[in-house]
């Protein structure tokens, strides 16, 4: 069996962080689904600007969208959900399979609402009736201000991705938001199956504390995914839930995000090995994918209890890092590096958009 085979078998789902209008015309997405058992896909600014920014790919596209008086937000929206709902309509056998557990791609608001509820209800309202598919989340920061917005979309039945969460508290905060929204919709009289994922980063834990202990190094991303883990656990099997999946509820599952690997010492599909776990996802850069189809060896799999990650997480707490003030610095650092992605894709349609029509003059 592929390790790709392997980890589906035990419950956790396999999805690509990636897009590009490439992937899509020569088909490789397709032969990526069938043959690595990749059953969704995720997107973010960062993606698409390099997408974008570094091909010859949506040019054509960009001149006619802004012959029609497109402004440069709008064009990147038209250009990604065509991406998106292509990438959906390859994955919609897969959602119909799954009974829509799988099969999904995901379309992020834009990065500058981070801090405005308003705007992202509404964008996102906007996003997902305009891509017109059953299988597409819409992502929205779990910042403080993004977490009213979860609650609204969830009770208005958009599904959503919760992305930019880094710790069990703002991982926690993120399912009580998605929870309150179904509340809402029971007390309604609505239905409570309204899918949503929360997508918790790994890698940058890393990355920020390379200064730590050779014996704790790389060891505290993983120990925040198993701990987060543990009270995902503790959350779906609670009666609070409970009495939301006697009503058609599912979980909200837990998504580790950020999987790709930085540090030459770590092998490349280090964190995919680590935290295989049941009814979870792990959404991969495409690198990441085929070394673990190539190479993985799954030996265990995330303990249930989270015991061995919180004495990880004592003992790097003890090294002198303030796990608490570095997960809100890594949430801001990663809206704010979001926000330079996205002016940096603005500028380049802009661009693009000029340097087309001068061309076509």
């Amino acid at each position: 069996m592929r390790p790709t085979a392997r980890l589906n078998a035990v419950g956790q789902s396999l999805w690509l962080d990636t897009i590009t209008r490439s992937l899509l015309d020569s088909g490789e997405l397709g032969r990526i689904i069938a043959g690595l058992d990749v059953t969704g896909l995720t997107s973010n600014p960062t993606i698409f600007d390099k997408a974008v920014s570094g091909s010859a790919e949506y040019d054509a596209e960009i001149r006619q969208l802004a012959a029609k008086g497109l402004d440069r937000e709008r064009i990147f929206f038209r250009l990604a959900i065509a991406d998106l709902v292509r990438a959906a309509d390859l994955f919609r056998e897969v959602h119909r399979r799954s009974a829509g557990v799988d099969g999904w791609v995901s379309l992020e608001v834009s990065p500058t609402l981070a801090a405005d509820t308003e705007g992202t209800v509404a964008q996102a309202r906007q996003l997902h009736a305009e891509a017109d598919r059953p299988n597409l989340f819409i992502k929205v920061p779990g910042t403080p201000e993004g977490l009213p917005a979860i609650e609204r979309l969830t009770h208005a039945g958009i599904p959503v991705n919760v992305t930019l969460l880094f710790s069990t508290a703002q991982y926690l905060a993120a399912a009580e938001a998605w929870m309150r929204g179904l509340e809402r919709r029971v007390k309604d009289g609505k239905p409570a199956d309204v899918c949503s994922v929360a997508s918790l980063f790994i890698s940058r834990w890393d990355r920020a504390t390379t200064t730590l202990p050779a014996g704790l190094r790389n060891r505290l991303g993983i120990a925040v995914g198993e701990a987060a883990y543990a009270a995902y656990l503790d959350l779906i099997s609670s009666d609070r839930f409970l009495a939301l999946a006697a009503k058609g509820a599912r979980p909200q599952r837990l998504l580790y995000a950020s999987t790709g690997t930085k540090d030459p010492a770590l092998a490349a599909d280090a964190y995919v090995t680590a935290l295989a776990s049941p009814n979870t996802v792990n959404t991969m850069p495409e690198e990441t994918l085929r070394a673990f189809a190539k190479d993985g060896n799954l030996t265990r799999l995330v303990p249930p209890d989270g015991a061995a990650a919180r004495d990880t997480l004592a003992r790097i707490a003890e090294a002198g890092v303030d796990l608490d003030a570095l997960a809100a610095k890594l949430q801001k650092d990663g809206a704010d590096a979001f926000v330079a992605s996205w002016n940096s894709l603005m500028a380049s349609i802009e661009r693009k958009s000029a340097a087309l029509a001068g061309a076509g003059a």
